[in-house]
């Protein structure tokens, strides 16, 4: 046990701390905490010289986290009554399918790629929250039909090529669409089952014939990061909820911005920077 601890130590309590930290602003969010799994598990594998696979270890075991962290955190919110779940019915069948092909592709692009597309999209995300006008509305209501099929499967493709839930894109969707950032938040939470547990699923497959993997992976889905940071989120995730709640809507989407943009600067640095 102590020969364990000196190997692995460092790397157990910084998957306790990401995991304390990305319930926190799992349920803060409603983003699933993928933006900081993410990043945490691609520079921990890679500095323990997983480099080539790190990114996708690090984007497959975050969707698998967030299956746990995403029911938790919106139970949480529905407690409050801020789940539109008539939207959760609606967009998951698509959300699904996204999230199925955004694996697939993930699977056959370098991690590099990955890296890059994480990054630029965060920002990207980050700056239409951060100066977007409070009141600017594309429409009253959430699309349907062909439009909702088509931004259903977006949000779960491009969610499972970054490891992150769909509120981090489905937010900005709602609160576009007439949604208060509240109701958005609680809502977004939501679609992380839909994008993890599909996603999860078909990154065991995927990986499995990997060489160079992290020890004690089943395909991509690095088990004891799951387990450790699952444990953590689903600990920390109400309580992230309960400060959405007690937070001012404006300011609570001006931290989720500022949040996007420091991931998505580290991230981007780590490939044009190396």
């Amino acid at each position: 046990m102590a020969e364990f601890f000196a190997d692995y130590g460092v790397l157990v309590l910084a998957l306790v701390a990401c995991g304390l930290f990305s319930g926190l602003v799992a349920g803060l969010f409603g983003i699933g905490g993928g933006a900081v799994i993410v990043p945490v598990l691609f520079f921990l594998f890679s500095g323990l010289g997983f480099d080539q696979t790190a990114q996708h270890v690090a984007v497959a075991t975050s969707l698998a986290t967030i299956i746990l962290t995403s029911a938790r955190s919106v139970m949480a919110h529905h407690q409050r009554g801020a789940v539109d779940w008539t939207i959760i019915k609606t967009w998951s069948p698509w959300i699904v399918l996204g999230a199925v092909l955004g694996m697939a592709v993930a699977s056959r692009i370098s991690g590099t790629s990955l890296t890059l597309l994480f990054g630029v999209v965060a920002f990207l995300l980050a700056a239409q929250l951060y100066f977007g006008r409070p009141g600017w509305r594309l429409a009253e209501e959430m699309p349907g039909g062909v439009v909702r099929a088509g931004l259903g499967s977006g949000i779960g493709g491009l969610s499972a090529l970054m490891g992150i839930g769909g509120g981090t894109f489905g937010v900005s969707l709602m609160t576009v669409c007439g949604r208060s950032m509240h109701t958005a938040v609680a809502t977004g939470a939501g679609f992380g089952v839909a994008i993890g547990f599909p996603a999860a699923l078909a990154a065991i497959p995927a990986g499995w014939d990997v060489a160079a993997r992290p020890p004690f992976s089943l395909g991509y889905v690095n088990v004891p990061a799951f387990v450790l940071i699952s444990v953590c989120t689903v600990l920390m995730a109400p309580v992230g909820a309960k400060l959405a709640h007690a937070l001012d809507a404006v300011l609570l989407k001006k931290l989720f911005a500022v949040l996007l943009i420091i991931v998505a600067v580290r991230m981007i640095w780590s490939v044009i920077g190396g």
